[in-house]
């Protein structure tokens, strides 16, 4: 007794199978993923830990420390003592230490470790980590395990207080397990993965087998009559939806084999049209794709253009900042919204003290430099509303929507400590600079609210610069 079994059935059977297997390896990679997930939940709470201990420590106390010798002083011995104490209170910690930053070169301060492989204060530290050098000046953490000659660490840096991007501290945590484990990880993954995709392949090449090969027999049959052999039948079943065109085989054969000789002057005639067609199209194929390349090509150049007219239209080429058409445009933009909805909006003019002196002194490299990186830690204090544009020379001008006078000074003052308190840093060499302020709040005439922001800023010049001042209301 025959079963018939349709092709739709055994299609689901052969999807059911390689859903099993996908959702096996979806299983791996979610798998993986959480022990990635583990990894950030460490770098995380390692960057947590560096920025707490970064504001138990003064870079004022520990100046004076420099070469061996110096581990008599009593700061020395009191600032070992505390991160000894915090060492042994989290055991996931192997080491605490300050390192300090001169000449391009980092030496060790105080180290916590309680072995002879301690380090001295002015122990050079010789290895070149990117991540350690940004640690004088932010919070971070190694993206990657690291090793030295005290073994394989995951480490996080901080910026001591006061310490003006020359002390840091470090925190190690010893990594060794983690990685064996996490390697472990890895290669069951990649061998799970690996045996599901081998024993799909095999299940679905065995299913595609059996399933083709009536097909094959159909094809071979076709090509016999497409050779002339017209009384061959196939002898086959299959107890599905394939027996119907095996029998529209054997029907089609047994027709051609009666009308071949009346029907072959036919097929003689429609080969030759057939093949000036297929010479005609191949031509007015080839004549619509140059057409079509040379279109696309010009096409491209257009946009390229477009793009290149568009920036230089409205970024200053130096800072990348908005220029002063944009933030002009953008001025006018919130006088008519002012008008319909009465929402304040501050100016404020900032200009960079003693920048003449700046480019004779230091170069005028050294004064695009300034510009850059002022507009950079500008930008990162405004709001994303906010608009930061380079307004000439060494002026800057924000536009801040939603804000009244009193917002205005507050961040204002917040950019000039932010620019007076951070040393610039050009070819090795440290360079401190200060900035004068001038704020507005728009009262009703553009004009006047730009004029009174800029004599604002003059007053804060003539007062002795690095300060921040707001027009008089009757400016």
């Amino acid at each position: 007794m025959n079963i018939r079994i349709s092709v739709r059935t055994k299609l689901f059977l052969s999807h059911i199978l390689i859903v099993v297997f996908i959702a096996g390896t979806a299983g791996t990679y979610f798998y993986l993923s959480a022990v990635e997930s583990l990894m950030n939940g460490l770098k995380e709470r390692l960057q947590a830990s560096a920025g707490l201990i970064s504001q138990t420590l003064d870079a004022e106390v520990l100046r004076h420390i420099r070469a061996e010798e110096d581990t008599v002083s009593p700061e020395y011995a009191a600032t070992l003592d505390q991160l000894r104490t915090l060492k042994r209170m989290n055991p996931d910690i192997a080491f605490l230490y300050v390192m300090r930053l001169e000449a391009e070169k980092v030496f060790f301060i105080i180290d916590s470790d309680e072995t002879n492989a301690q380090a001295l204060p002015g122990k050079n530290y010789d290895h070149d980590l990117p991540t350690l050098r940004r640690g004088f000046t932010s919070m971070i953490v190694d993206d990657e395990i690291s090793t030295d000659e005290w073994g394989s660490f995951l480490s996080g840096y901080a910026p001591i207080k006061n310490a003006k991007g020359q002390y840091l501290v470090g925190i190690d945590m010893r990594a060794d397990q983690v990685r064996e484990k996490y390697s472990a990880l890895r290669i069951s993954g990649a061998v799970s993965l690996f045996a599901a995709i081998l024993l799909a392949f095999i299940l679905a090449r065995i299913l595609a087998n059996r399933f083709m090969m009536p097909i094959r027999v159909s094809i071979s049959r076709c090509s016999s009559i497409a050779e002339g052999r017209y009384d061959e039948q196939l002898d086959i079943q299959t107890n599905d939806e394939l027996d119907r065109l095996i029998e529209a085989i054997n029907k089609m054969s047994s027709s051609l084999s009666l009308s071949q000789r009346t029907t072959q002057a036919a097929v003689n005639s429609l080969h030759q049209a057939k093949n000036e067609l297929e010479i005609r199209v191949r031509q007015r194929t080839a004549d619509l794709s140059e057409v079509n390349n040379k279109l696309s090509q010009e096409v491209a150049e257009r946009l390229v253009a477009q793009k290149a007219l568009q920036a230089a239209a409205t970024i200053d080429p130096l800072t990348r900042l908005f220029n002063r058409r944009v933030i002009q445009e953008r001025l006018d933009l919130e006088v008519a919204r002012n008008s319909r909805q009465n929402t304040p909006f501050t100016l404020i003019i900032v200009d960079l003290d003693h920048f003449k002196m700046i480019n004779d002194t230091h170069g005028h490299d050294a004064g695009d430099s300034i510009l850059v990186e002022t507009g950079v830690r500008m930008k990162g204090i405004i709001r994303g509303q906010d608009t930061l544009a380079r307004w000439g020379g060494e002026e800057f001008m924000m536009l801040l929507p939603d804000t009244d006078a009193a917002g205005g000074l507050e961040v204002a003052e917040k950019v000039r400590v932010r620019i007076a308190d951070t040393t610039y840093y050009f070819a090795g060499q440290e360079i401190r600079i200060t900035a004068s302020f001038g704020v507005a709040q728009y009262d009703g005439d553009l004009d006047r609210a730009t004029m009174a922001a800029d004599k604002a800023l003059y007053q804060a010049k003539s007062l002795g610069r690095n300060r921040v001042v707001l027009a008089d209301a009757e400016s």
